[in-house]
């Protein structure tokens, strides 16, 4: 299974949001600038985010995109899903029953093939679904308090100045 870089953009995007002044939306334009993305693309990846309720879209001139959720309760099995569809490693093709074909133990083979399988989908899951985006920030930054940055005025460089006193 490969993932695509949708899933990473995605997750950036929902970092962005983590850190945002949670009084101002962050704008789609600024965040393709930040990112330096496809407006277009972004806005299709920023519309999968809405649709599976990660993000709220907020319209008017000042308007955007915020988390619809706190990065506490958003896991990365919420992203993945919301950008990927549900797990599902497996694709049956039907390659399986044409090599187990009139065989003495067909049936069982595609049994076991299909359960293993299914066991792995089982696995990811639960994998991805007991770390939320808090969890990753706060490895990321060691635990430190996420700072409220509003992406739409200011850039990181800028906040670092600021924080720094320089």
């Amino acid at each position: 299974m490969k993932l695509t870089a949708s899933l990473e953009q995605a997750a950036a995007v929902v970092i962005l949001l983590a850190t945002q002044d949670l009084k101002s939306p962050l704008a789609s334009d600024e965040i393709s600038r930040i990112l330096e993305v496809s407006p277009s693309y972004l806005k299709k990846l920023i519309r999968k985010l809405v649709v599976s309720g990660i993000v709220n879209s907020v319209p008017g001139t000042k308007g955007g995109i915020t988390l619809a959720k706190s990065p506490e309760q958003l896991t990365v099995l919420d992203i993945l899903e919301a950008i990927e569809g549900p797990i599902d490693i497996y694709q049956d093709s039907g390659l399986i029953q044409h090599a187990f074909k009139d065989g003495r133990y067909a049936e069982q083979g595609i049994v076991a093939i299909k359960s293993m399988f299914e066991g792995a989908n089982r696995l990811i899951i639960e994998y991805f679904s007991s770390i939320t985006a808090a969890d990753l920030l706060n490895k990321a930054t060691n635990h430190a308090a996420l700072p409220a940055i509003d992406w739409n005025t200011m850039t990181l460089a800028q906040f670092l100045k600021k924080e720094m006193n320089i």
